[in-house]
């Protein structure tokens, strides 16, 4: 197993540690724009208002802005605790909830191999998802995100290991709380998982008929008006939209035909290749390419939404491509879009306005989908026997050696130390199928866009 970079003591490590800290801590608190909860506010605002004050669920409006909330009902169910307490406590019960999401999320994604590197280890994975910037926005605007991504990363978790008796339900909620992730649910039917796909769709009725019951005026408004209100949504063309639906609007492209042929076409693209995914026994891949597919069609993408871009680097690892992800993570972690705040237009700000667009649908055409490292059984001496004959030169090392061969790429030798599977040729063969600007440095615009402001994602 490669060790990881740095030093070799654990003093020097503290040390490595320690100013990395510092950096990180510097540059978070100087060059991203601080979000002041804005989504909190607007989550506590409407419960209180609705509790406290008898006034109605999508009436409400942050002081001072035209923004509210538009998520379905039972969202604002699942949030009636926060009536109970004040706005700093429910900030502090936000960070808790999202760092404990967070980790979570990235327990399943990254198996048990994490627990080689030690404490040293996850210091540096800390220091490098602090630069994240979606990751960034979703902590300092109090969004859900991460919840609802640790909810579905919970049945990708179940399905993995053959646990499917529970499957579904976190999916189910998910999409009760958001649309976007009712996605998910089409995973599963494409993925022939039935079963899993009804207890999603019955958990996301459940929950909205308990939340119809709870607040019967808010759900027949919902349903019947702030669903089909696109002036809620927000600005399709503010940079902070790196959907599909985005890079047209800042394109000047108004034409619905236009945006639904795009839509399509991803779609059909993701059903082909998240159903090879799900044939091979890679559910971290399906559902990864699922998240990358979400985040293009959805009508508004807002950059703290591309957290569900998190599984898709996790799976660049662990298949051997370590030099890929870091790259392309190192590029949401520029805020380089914003370069672009004030005009995208020209080929420049085609291409460097919407690079989170691109990096998305980057992602879904070419993230592997064939069966991870650690699911590959190693080749029987017999049929090493037949194919290639022992060299009398050199003992040949097997698969159970844990090390990358000699034929290994660096890549493979990296992704091998990261997550403690060995891959490469001659290591094993897989088994047939069975809202506002956050990196400017500018002030922050008079009305912040924010995924609250819009009824579908």
């Amino acid at each position: 197993m490669r060790r990881l970079p740095g030093p070799a003591t654990d003093r020097g490590r503290l040390l490595l540690v320690l100013a990395l800290a510092a950096a990180v801590t510097v540059f978070t608190a100087t060059v991203p724009l601080l979000r002041d909860w804005f989504d909190l506010r607007v989550y506590h605002g409407t419960v209180n208002s609705w509790i406290h004050d008898g006034g109605r669920v999508y009436d409400y409006r942050v002081p001072g802005t035209p923004y509210g909330f538009t998520y379905p009902p039972f969202a604002a169910v699942a949030m009636l605790p926060m009536a109970l307490v004040g706005p700093h406590t429910a900030i502090a019960a936000a960070l808790l909830l999202n760092l404990t999401a967070l980790t979570a999320a990235l327990r399943i994604l990254t198996g048990p191999g994490w627990r080689r590197h030690g404490w040293y280890g996850v210091a540096l994975a800390a220091c490098a998802l602090a630069l994240f910037e979606p990751l960034r926005d979703t902590f300092s605007f109090g969004q859900v995100n991460l919840l609802l991504l640790a909810l579905v990363l919970a049945d990708c978790g179940l399905l993995a290991t053959g646990r499917t008796r529970w499957g579904g339900i976190g999916i189910g909620l998910a999409a009760a709380v958001k649309l976007t992730p009712a996605l998910f649910i089409a995973l599963l039917l494409v993925a022939g998982r039935r079963r899993a796909a009804a207890v999603a769709t019955g958990v996301a009725v459940a929950a909205t008929g308990c939340a119809a019951l709870v607040a019967p005026d808010a759900s027949r408004f919902y349903w019947t008006h702030a669903l089909w209100d696109t002036t809620r949504v927000g600005r399709l063309d503010y940079v902070s939209n790196q959907s599909l639906q985005g890079v047209l609007a800042r394109s000047g492209v108004e034409s619905r035909p236009v945006w639904a042929a795009l839509v399509l076409l991803v779609l059909c693209c993701w059903a082909w290749r998240s159903r090879r995914a799900a044939a091979a026994g890679n559910w971290p891949a399906a559902f990864a390419l699922t998240g990358l597919t979400a985040c293009l069609v959805s009508p508004i993408t807002w950059v703290h939404h591309l957290v569900w871009l998190l599984p898709s680097f996790a799976v660049l690892v662990r298949a051997g491509h370590p030099r890929v992800a870091g790259a392309l993570y190192a590029v949401l972690c520029t805020s380089v879009v914003w370069l672009w705040f004030d005009d995208a237009s020209g080929i420049d700000g085609f291409l460097g306005g919407n690079l989170y667009t691109w990096i998305t649908l980057g992602l879904l055409l070419r993230l592997p989908v064939g069966q991870p490292c650690e699911r590959r059984r190693p080749m029987s001496r017999s049929t090493r026997a037949t194919q290639t004959p022992p060299s009398t030169a050199a003992p040949t090392t097997t698969a159970a050696s844990g090390r990358p061969g000699p034929s290994s790429s660096p890549d493979e030798a990296t992704a091998a130390a990261v997550t403690g599977v060995a891959c490469g040729p001659g290591l094993g063969r897989a088994r047939s199928a069975s809202s506002e600007p956050t990196g400017s440095t500018r002030p922050a615009a008079p009305n912040p866009q924010s995924s609250s402001s819009r009824a579908s994602s």
